[in-house]
């Protein structure tokens, strides 16, 4: 009996000592293995925060969003960055990071204490904000010897290009004009415009009576070329706004006079004097152009093929997010792959010259437009393309609205002055790639 009550009080003891089951309770969920190094969802919701200024959703991600997808996969992708810089052995160093830092500041003329308070309003300190120099300069040289000492075009490659497409290189076609403006405020009251309109037709009909345009707009008009008869010159196609460009190339013949019509500016009235069309351009002044071309094209698909491939297969990447996989993409042969030489023969400080000056504040995909405003170069009207923060590849830039070069010269100055506001922000300043500057 003795036995039996100790046996019992033991059990009682025994069950006290064990805390009650509480419910399951998930402390970190797994989202990938990556060289068999686990990634959790505070891992990726750091990273969300730190490079997009956004959260990572939590709890149940089945099905996940395209947006949080892409999340994931550059995660990731930054992941293998990482170590493959690790095993190239890639080293910054601190003198190169000073150099960065020293450019971004010459070029924004900014002193020590205006870069720290700069910094600071972007929730940064200098040391952040060297350690973000430091990784993107590392990322810099990786993709110099991963992609870009492997893309070379020859002038052999330039000439069989221009040979195959020379039609796609030709002079723009131009036109000789003489113009007539009489301008309108730029809210002009339906009253003005009609009285405005009035006259235009007025001087319309005096020129189809036989009277001379050049006398005419010598007098009456207040556009650019008045005192020289209302003549502007030998104008470029793509140089004009629509309404004028489409009269002086498309309606009028040589020697016609356009009807009056409305343009942001005021009244016009048009006279083709001649009009040439363009010619194709000779090998020799399009050469440098073409190779530009082709060598963007190629660094482009290199890129992406050395990223979504050859990248992939060298690492084990385990998802654990349904729906989600992270495979190497089919390797697809480039337009350009036929242009590429063998190898080519350049020097880590020459390699770095096209990619060395980077914002480690952009990231992903950004455009930033070139500094050219000569338009026969190359660069006209194009954008940097930078991937992860690393300038690789020219576009078409989307154009702005073109200019009225027949508006009165006050009003065209005054349209043509850049407002304070029109500035790409600061983060786009501190990259000395950028062609934004104060």
């Amino acid at each position: 009996m003795l036995r039996q009550v100790v046996h019992k009080s033991l059990v009682v003891f025994l069950l006290l000592l064990v805390p009650a089951a509480a419910p399951a309770k998930v402390i970190e969920q797994l989202i990938a293995v990556i060289d068999g190094e686990p990634y959790t969802m505070s891992n990726l919701d750091n990273y969300a925060k730190s490079k997009m200024g956004r959260s990572f959703p939590t709890g149940d991600l089945s099905p996940i969003n395209d947006s949080d997808r892409q999340v994931l996969e550059q995660f990731i992708t930054e992941k293998l960055l990482e170590e493959e810089i690790r095993e190239g052995g890639i080293k910054i160093t601190d003198e190169e990071v000073n150099q960065y830092i020293q450019q971004v500041k010459n070029n924004n003329r900014l002193s020590d204490a205006d870069l720290k308070t700069a910094l600071s309003r972007e929730g940064q300190t200098l040391e952040t904000y060297r350690a973000s120099v430091k990784a993107e300069l590392e990322k810099n040289e990786l993709i110099n010897r991963q992609v870009k000492k492997k893309v070379n075009i020859t002038n052999e490659d330039v000439e069989r290009y221009y040979k195959l497409n020379s039609k796609d290189y030709r002079s723009a076609d131009r036109a000789h004009i003489r113009v007539i403006l009489l301008t309108l405020p730029e809210k002009a009251t339906t009253e003005q415009v009609q009285t405005t309109m009035e006259q235009a037709k007025e001087l319309y009909s005096r020129i189809k009576a036989g009277e001379d345009f050049a006398k005419l707009a010598q007098e009456f008009s207040q556009g650019a070329g008045s005192t020289d008869g209302g003549d502007i010159g030998w104008v470029k196609r793509g140089t004009l706004i629509a309404s004028i460009e489409e009269v002086a190339f498309g309606k009028l013949s040589v020697g016609q006079v356009s009807e009056p019509f409305r343009t942001s500016s005021g009244v016009q009235i048009v006279k083709l004097e001649e009009r040439e069309s363009g010619n194709v351009l000779p090998l020799s002044a399009v050469a440098p152009k073409i190779k530009d071309e082709l060598y963007a094209k190629a660094l482009e698909e290199r890129f992406n093929r050395w990223l979504k491939t050859d990248l992939r297969k060298k690492h084990r990447v385990d998802i654990k997010v349904a729906g989600v996989v992270f495979k190497p993409e089919d390797s697809k042969e480039g337009t350009v792959d036929s242009l590429m030489a063998k190898s080519t023969q350049t020097t880590r400080q020459k390699e770095r010259t096209f990619f060395s000056y980077l914002n480690p504040f952009s990231y992903i995909v950004k455009e930033t437009p070139y500094d050219e405003d000569d338009q026969k170069s190359p660069l006209y009207k194009k954008n940097v393309v930078s991937v992860f923060g690393v300038p690789l590849f020219s576009s078409e830039g989307d154009a702005d609205d073109v200019p009225d070069v027949l508006s009165a010269p006050a009003e065209k100055s005054a349209a043509s002055t850049p407002s304070s506001g029109q500035s790409g922000g600061f983060l786009d300043s501190l990259n000395p790639f950028s062609s934004k500057k104060p």
